[in-house]
């Protein structure tokens, strides 16, 4: 590897805002904030909107798709022929 062109990697805590949820993992980010971990150290922390914790992906808790809904409202604009003919 060539020397000095490699971020430099630490513990960070990411606190997640949505789900109140903090984990520590390395990372090159760093940030000026400090928390105290359960371990008695301290760390920088960065505060993200969302996370594995809280996406509804994850979670579970995102909405169904009316998929049935989609397909009559468009054939109800677009006049429901199917296909269009080729050239």
């Amino acid at each position: 590897m060539k020397p000095r062109i490699h971020p430099v990697s630490r513990q960070v805590v990411f606190r997640d805002r949505a789900g109140g949820v903090a984990f520590l993992t390395r990372s090159t980010a760093d940030s000026r904030r400090r928390v105290e971990w359960e371990d008695g150290n301290t760390y920088p922390v960065i505060d993200v909107e969302i996370s594995s914790a809280s996406h509804p992906f994850y979670t579970g808790a995102g909405r169904v798709v009316d998929t049935a809904g989609r397909v009559e409202r468009f054939e109800r604009r677009y006049g429901g022929h199917g296909a269009a003919p080729r050239r």
